[in-house]
């Protein structure tokens, strides 16, 4: 197919018209599609062919296990015991539940791989404990919102996995690896954030709990972040493909969670697969549409205008990355990851090679803008479980939010500028 004026206007007109009615952006994507085939020509068939085709990479097998084992552990009182294992470390610093919070996401991200996921567990215990320690619920609800980012750096990330597929099979350890130092990064920038608002404020320290208790809150902890480490450990070592690996972490979270901690009853296994069954078939849904609507742009040559618009703006890297970072941090703004991933990757990453930007690195810039967009209105899905959780509008929590935009925003531009700091794991374990 040729570059149609037309044709593009109908795909990306009706997707935004769609958008604005308030249409699901998995049902916009499939719908301006088969508006821009009918006008086109294009037989409805190879529309469906291409829908069924964005499902079929072997990586993505590995999703509905992730989802499943996040689930598992998010029903149980994984969240709370990583608070009790977060505070031993952290809970002694001025402002420590704020520590904590921050903390505690990079350990939960590790497990769930999902920023709403992180949200709404440890959202549940850490709004209300901040709140009665005397902090402010907009800082509060802030501060769990945007620590929750790190749940799609910190390995294991599906979103990473959509990455490779999108990418034309990046790879998932290499992937994983890249983004856990700027996940941890990204915590300890917040965590300074956080201090800075403790000593201004006045927020106490934690209490400890003394020794006996400490060694069993470490224990307990441990074992809850071992999934993390059993998914990493064998993907890096070679014994597990990134699908083994996340169908071993269902495994091991369902003997944790129901023999070891025996948190919740066995019967209620059969809703946790239920509600992982509706979180799988949302977001296979976005990744067929989306791969239709990306086939779309990719055959009207969008991508090629797209590079030579941008080349010809400038030669110059950095000028080239900087109006990357813009782009994206507007599209997580608007659209939610998966789409956003099949989408902008076949746009941009021939863009990043030209200016020799390694696939890998380009996967971890990717994720922490769109991270930052789950925490950003008008469609920022952590944002609106945050304040759900909280009880809160989003016009209260926004001040807090410009506070910790600007440590993620320094780290993103870090990131971006300095891609040894995203390549130094993958270079040093898998070379």
């Amino acid at each position: 197919m040729i570059q149609d004026p037309l044709a593009i206007a109908i795909l990306l007109g009706s997707f935004a018209l769609l958008i604005l009615i308030r249409t699901p952006i998995a049902f916009a994507l499939g719908f301006s599609s088969i508006f821009t085939a009918l006008y086109s020509g294009i037989d409805l068939m190879i529309v469906a062919q291409r829908m069924v085709n964005g499902m079929e990479s072997i990586p993505l097998i590995a999703i509905p296990f992730f989802i499943l084992a996040g689930q598992i552990m998010s029903e149980g009182r994984i969240a709370e015991r990583l608070v009790n294992l977060a505070s031993l470390f952290v809970g002694r610093i001025r402002g420590g539940l704020a520590m904590i919070n921050c903390v505690d996401s990079m350990f939960f991200g590790g497990i769930s791989g999902s920023a709403v996921a992180d949200v709404s567990s440890l959202g549940s215990v850490m709004i209300p404990a901040m709140e009665r320690k005397g902090y402010t619920k907009s800082f509060a609800i802030a501060l769990t919102v945007t620590t929750a980012v790190q749940a799609v750096l910190i390995p294991p990330s599906h979103n990473m996995i959509i990455y490779s597929m999108a990418s034309g099979g990046t790879s998932i350890g290499r992937l994983f690896l890249a983004g856990a130092l700027p996940g941890v990064l990204l915590g300890l920038s917040l965590m300074i954030a956080s201090y800075i608002m403790a000593v201004k404020h006045d927020f106490p320290r934690e209490n400890w709990p003394g020794w006996k208790k400490a060694v069993t809150i470490f224990i307990e902890g441990l074992l809850s972040v071992g999934v993390a480490v059993l998914i990493m450990g064998g993907i890096i070592s070679g014994i597990f493909t990134a699908s083994e690996s996340a169908a071993v972490a269902v495994v091991y979270a369902f003997i944790l969670t129901f023999f070891v901690y025996r948190d919740i009853p066995l019967i209620r296994f059969m809703k946790i697969l239920k509600d992982s069954v509706n979180t799988v078939a949302m977001v296979f849904l976005l990744i067929s549409t989306s791969t239709a609507f990306a086939w779309m742009m990719t055959s009207m040559q969008v991508p090629q205008a797209i590079a030579g618009w941008l080349l010809s703006l400038s030669s110059n890297k950095y000028v080239i990355l900087t109006l990357v970072t813009i782009f994206l941090l507007f599209v997580g703004m608007v659209m939610d990851m998966a789409p956003a991933i099949i989408i902008c990757t076949p746009i941009l990453l021939p863009i990043m090679k030209s200016i020799g930007v390694d696939p890998v690195h380009f996967g971890v810039i990717l994720m922490f803008n769109l991270g930052i967009g789950l925490c950003t209105p008008p469609v920022g899905n952590a944002l609106f479980v945050g304040c759900a959780v909280g009880k809160a509008k989003i016009e209260e929590v926004m001040p807090s939010l410009i506070i910790c935009y600007i440590p993620m925003i320094v780290i993103l531009f870090i990131i971006t500028f300095f891609p040894e700091i995203a390549m130094l794991l993958p270079n040093l374990v898998m070379k």
